[in-house]
């Protein structure tokens, strides 16, 4: 029984008049109680390029919707630009905005006791927030990714988002012209869409199509173009029948399809957060899914997509090429993914897939066979050593050779870090170690974009490591180790590094390693005291203090 059928049971008699008046005031008729109430979570924005296309996609689904015998019901959730707040404070917000989006789904949707749930959103916490609202509900649901930007042009290359940040440190190094600082600023994102590379938004709507709660085909299509029109409808009418079949979101994200879109992270060399965001995906629908599940994925599953941002292309080149549907053929056919999981459709992902081709297209280079991979192995790998004992987040493709022992440059926060390097006080050999950044102690866990590429710009990427309690951005690449848990602000032993202490960063051993003997770091944490809260009041408050570990997803309902 869906929720609206249980709302209109328990309304029968005198309480059924009053809850009709209202649906009454909108423009219903008496004849459209026998139909589904289909919830629109819609992330429209005018903040964010983003978000700002969003709304034409939400009137196809409202369309739609009733034209498949639903009933419409929009309602908005907010967004958090990653772009625009990073390396400020408003960064703090951009984690928390997915616990608040995941917390709107939920309240809205139980709230309103809707049938069904169509999610529409852009930038990069909208996909895992409206995921994990739409497992709580667990009501038919389908997500819709607003789409991707197309990529901005400067002299003949390619650019991103990212490309900017890393300008910065090119400029400030004498690297760059004013001129092509300049070109690059203004160009770099050219309209609506979210950031084009395999960044944190394009990551995790990609890993939606595996997971079997997205259409195949919809996650790498740009916000302009009409084909994300049609998608957007073809979604909504694929959801009406999902409610009609009662077919929920817990039928289809289990073990098996969460390894699926994992699997599909490894091969397209996605973000790091996702680790963060499948962790809190996972215990919002009950499955047993832990961090070393990363790792064992990995070790199994190559880099077979030359992506950004460590590699050459991005979204609409991928879609181009035959897409997440064309990646998830290879991966079946090897035997790497489950092609029994069930999908929104209604039909297998190996029956979703059927119509897909085994092989790339040979006049392409975006997705390459198995047999011709880039890595052997996937990129994000699991680090765990006596600085990060429940495990730490490194991604180590594109790099030379991933291992580092070096000196600790410690920074309690990310301004006096990007200070030191745009200063050139940061010299190869180093181990940056930015900490009291985790959940609880910027709060929020902020994204270090700015530093990173800093590095990046000043031509240290390949000989300076950064480590931190805090995430990094999709667009990151480097020797960078993320998500350090125990996390500072909770006594974790990042929190007992001096300036100068010698630190270990081995990608190849999986290694995190503060190079003190145990007494001398017993004596330090014997005389470690916690901080005091940043903040005590509002969300940030209320984030730093239910969030879990980074280890466990950075949930806000984790309860033990």
């Amino acid at each position: 029984m869906t929720a609206n059928r249980r709302s209109r049971n328990i309304t029968e008699g005198v309480a059924r008049a009053p809850n009709r008046s209202m649906y009454y005031a909108m423009g219903y008729r008496s004849t459209d109680f026998a139909n589904p109430m289909i919830g629109i979570a819609n992330g429209h924005s005018t903040i964010t390029p983003c978000n700002s296309g969003l709304q034409p996609l939400a009137d196809a689904a409202v369309d739609a919707i009733r034209a498949a015998g639903g009933n419409p019901q929009t309602f908005g959730t907010p967004t958090i630009s990653d772009g625009m707040s990073m390396g400020t404070e408003g960064m703090k917000y951009s984690l928390i905005s997915r616990e608040v989006i995941a917390d709107c789904v939920e309240t809205a949707v139980q709230g309103q006791w809707m049938d069904g749930v169509l999610v529409l959103g852009g930038c990069d916490k909208n996909m895992p927030g409206g995921m994990i609202g739409i497992l709580r509900c667990n009501v038919p649901a389908i997500y819709v990714y607003g789409g991707t930007i197309k990529p901005g042009h400067w002299k003949g290359k390619d650019l991103t988002v990212v490309s900017v940040f890393e300008a910065v440190g090119e400029f400030s190094r004498g690297r760059m012209s004013s001129e092509d600082f300049d070109g690059i600023e203004k160009n770099a994102v050219p309209g609506t869409g979210s950031c084009g590379g395999m960044f944190t938004a394009n990551t995790m709507s990609s890993s939606f199509e595996a997971l079997g709660m997205s259409l195949l085909g919809s996650s790498t299509m740009a916000n302009p173009d009409t084909e994300k029109l049609v998608s957007t409808a073809e979604s909504a009418r694929v959801l009406v029948q999902a409610v009609r079949n009662n077919l929920r979101p817990r039928d289809i994200v289990t073990r098996e399809s969460i390894e699926n879109a994992v699997t599909l992270i490894m091969a397209t060399g996605g973000s790091t957060n996702a680790v963060l965001h499948f962790l809190a995906i996972a215990h919002a629908a009950d499955v047993n899914w832990t961090i070393d599940d990363f790792e064992r994925v990995r070790t199994r599953v190559p880099v077979i997509c030359d992506l950004k941002p460590s590699g050459q292309y991005v979204a609409t080149d991928l879609h181009a090429a035959g897409g997440i549907p064309q990646v998830l053929k290879l991966l079946l056919d090897a035997g790497l993914i489950h092609g029994e999981c069930m999908t929104i459709t209604g039909r297998t992902l190996g029956e979703e897939l059927a119509a897909w081709p085994s092989a790339p297209r040979a006049d392409q280079n975006v997705i390459l066979p198995l047999d011709r991979a880039i890595y052997e192995q996937g990129h994000l790998a699991i680090l765990k050593g006596n600085l990060s004992p429940e495990g730490s987040v490194a991604k180590i493709t594109g790099l030379k050779n991933p291992v580092i022992t070096g000196p600790a440059r410690v920074f309690d926060d990310e301004q006096s870090a990007m200070t030191a390097i745009m200063e050139n006080r940061i010299n190869a050999g180093d181990v940056l170690v930015l900490r009291y950044l985790g959940p609880k102690g910027a709060p929020g866990m902020p994204e270090m974009l700015a530093p990173t590429s800093a590095i990046i710009g000043a031509g240290l990427g390949e000989s300076v490591a950064l480590i931190t309690d805090g995430r990094f951005s999709g667009g990151t690449w480097g020797m960078v180790v993320g998500h350090v848990a125990p996390e500072a602000a909770a006594g974790g032993n990042i929190a007992m590094i001096h300036e100068g202490d010698s630190i270990t960063v081995d990608a190849h051993q999986l290694l995190l390693q503060l190079n003190i003997d145990e007494a001398e770091l017993a004596r330090r944490r014997a005389a470690w005291q916690p901080p005091a809260p940043r903040y005590s009041r509002g969300v940030l408050a209320k984030f730093a203090k239910l969030a879990s570990s980074a280890s466990k997803g950075a949930v806000t309902d984790l309860f033990e």
